[in-house]
């Protein structure tokens, strides 16, 4: 199949959700999520192009992990801008994980591992609450994101041959629907919509920069904030 070549940040925005409700603060807290963990609330995963799921033949198991760091100031998720020398997503903002092998029991196993190798997070430090439905890439897998509560103190390190860098963006933000964009691509005739959210702050050097999230990452969040929001 072939795929298209585009920037990303170049399309139009269709819409945002700045009419939508937000999540009530207290989910947004360790104790928030582990009670909405608990539960078995109905809420609907955000639907995917029909592409991606009737066309899709045999894709490949991932797992990735949604860290979200208990910082004074609240609490933060851990993401990564990929190394631009990789085969999938090169320089695109993702969550540390890749690919289950055969040595993971679980998909969660393999986020774990996923992160430890990546950016050297101790899977001693991470409080697994649970994971979100799978969701499928346009480039062949299907991903389980495992959501976890990284406990300070802790550490982290890049992978120079994966990861480009590392930062923190507050979860207040990524949970706010007014900061979710749906930007619009057409190609070959047919049109494409994804997720994105445009994030300004400092990496791992302390260097302020902005970061372009969209695709697969920003769905899974999307999702995330329905989740939260049921």
């Amino acid at each position: 199949m072939i795929r298209p070549v585009f920037e990303p940040e170049s399309l139009p925005i269709e819409s945002t959700g700045a009419s939508l409700p937000v999540v009530a603060a207290e989910r947004l807290t360790p104790e928030g999520l582990r009670a909405r963990f608990t539960q078995r609330l109905p809420w609907d995963p955000e639907p995917q192009e029909s592409r991606l799921t009737t066309d899709m033949r045999d894709p490949r198991n991932a797992a990735v992990l949604m860290p979200l760091a208990m910082r004074e100031s609240g609490l933060t998720v851990l993401l990564t801008q990929r190394a631009d020398n990789l085969s999938n997503h090169a320089g695109q903002v993702s969550f540390p994980g890749g690919s289950v092998e055969p040595v993971d029991p679980t998909p969660i196993a393999a986020a774990l591992r996923e992160a430890h190798e990546e950016v050297n997070l101790d899977p001693a430090r991470v409080e697994v609450l649970g994971a979100l439905p799978d969701y499928l890439t346009g480039t062949g897998f299907r991903v389980t994101p495992v959501v976890g509560l990284v406990h300070e103190p802790f550490s982290l390190a890049a992978d120079a041959l994966e990861v480009a860098d590392i930062f923190e963006v507050p979860l207040s933000f990524l949970m706010n629907p007014a900061h979710h964009q749906v930007r619009l691509l057409r190609w070959e005739g047919g049109e494409r919509r994804f997720f994105a959210m445009p994030y300004s702050g400092s990496g791992a050097s302390g260097v302020a920069a902005s970061h372009f999230i969209w695709g697969a990452t920003a769905g899974m969040l999307r999702n995330f904030y329905r989740f939260l929001l049921a």
